[in-house]
């Protein structure tokens, strides 16, 4: 206990004669010649409206990149890809062998092939005019809306799009294709490529599952209780998607699922 207390009061000693001298020190190791800015924070001040204004603009352009993500997800044709390609790579047992950065990539490049024809139109119609200052912002919003508004529709099941439009209180009587809003069209969309995607992975599913119920009858006739079926089957299962040309057979149907 003595010493902790011996220590204690050094420390304490060395602070005292610190906070003392160490000012006067600093004080006079500063040339005068030495200028220290004044840092001046004020809240409150007025701006000028064209101020504001080009603050919400800025602000509006890095909410958009923010769920630009999202949207590039929910109204192209991503989602079916991706979840595709994520039930094939399951079904051949490969989670390892192919990386999931490919997969997306390839989804990535077969969303803007597919959506091309939609984003030239609404290039045309309205992101050219609308620089050219022909027509206003309600207008570009307009005539951009409608392309995707017309893609989503083709894909989306009417029992989905009825769900949300009761849902959301809407007058059924009243709702067209071109004044049916956003927030309507686009989580039907999504669920209707969900269900979509499930289907074409149960079609993917079916040849992969019968050759691993037969690798696993063999074994079991065998014997070989040991060896576990998913690592006989898994040649297999590459030498039949290669023989039948199966990512030439994947890529083609997923184009040609959207018309």
């Amino acid at each position: 206990m003595g010493k902790r207390k011996k220590i204690l009061f050094i420390a304490l000693l060395t602070i005292l004669i610190g906070s003392v001298f160490i000012p006067d020190i600093i004080a006079s190791a500063v040339p005068d010649s030495v200028n220290v800015p004044d840092v001046n924070i004020s809240f409150g001040q007025k701006g000028s409206p064209k101020e504001y204004v080009q603050n919400i603009k800025i602000f509006i352009f890095f909410t958009m990149l923010a769920i630009l993500p999202s949207l590039i997800i929910m109204v192209t044709s991503f989602t079916r890809i991706a979840v595709v390609f994520s039930f094939l790579k399951t079904a051949m047992g490969a989670q390892q062998s192919i990386p999931s950065q490919i997969l997306v990539g390839l989804a990535l490049f077969l969303t803007i092939f597919i959506m091309r024809p939609i984003y030239a139109e609404i290039n045309d119609k309205a992101l050219n005019p609308y620089s050219e200052q022909k027509i206003t912002q309600e207008q570009a919003i307009e005539r951009g809306t409608k392309p995707l508004k017309d893609f989503m529709l083709k894909q989306t099941r009417q029992k989905d799009l009825e769900l949300f439009i009761e849902s959301s209180n809407l007058d059924k009587e009243k709702i067209t294709k071109e004044n049916i809003p956003l927030t309507v069209i686009i989580p039907a969309f999504a669920i209707s490529e969900l269900k979509t995607a499930f289907q074409i992975g149960f079609l993917i599913f079916l040849p992969f599952l019968i050759i691993d119920m037969v690798v696993a009858s063999v074994l079991m006739s065998m014997g070989m209780f040991m060896l576990p079926p998913v690592m006989v089957s898994i040649p297999f299962k590459l030498l039949l998607f290669v023989m039948v040309d199966g990512w030439y057979l994947m890529v083609r149907s997923l184009i040609l699922s959207f018309g």
